[in-house]
């Protein structure tokens, strides 16, 4: 285990950045950074600065996105500014955390 951080954003669904979803150019960005690891959730319903409601509609798709990004602290650090120039509104947040990776050998089936 050691020490890393967790980078936090939440935008919405709509959001873009050079043609494609905002969440796509984030992904993206941290694999050619080498970051650890990012992953995108959709969230059912929520809010931020505007306080307006944000949610999935029958035809219109405005869900709250939050994406986890892990990695050391001064990859988290070096990452931040470029999230930001990508990004029009949104929130980020970092937090401490332990990291380790689990990586144990998955047992082939023999067949028989």
């Amino acid at each position: 285990m050691h020490k890393a951080k967790i980078l936090r954003i939440h935008f919405s669904a709509h959001h873009r950045y050079n043609d494609k979803p905002l969440y796509e150019a984030i992904v993206q960005k941290c694999r050619d950074m080498n970051i650890a690891g990012a992953t995108v959730f959709r969230g059912l319903e929520g809010y931020g600065e505007s306080a307006e409601i944000h949610k999935h509609h029958l035809n219109a798709h405005d869900e709250p996105i939050i994406m986890v990004i892990v990695d050391d602290g001064d990859r988290i650090r070096e990452l931040v500014p470029m999230i930001e120039q990508m990004m029009d509104t949104g929130m980020l947040a970092t937090s401490d955390v332990e990291m380790m990776r689990v990586q144990n050998d998955v047992p082939t089936n023999s067949g028989g």
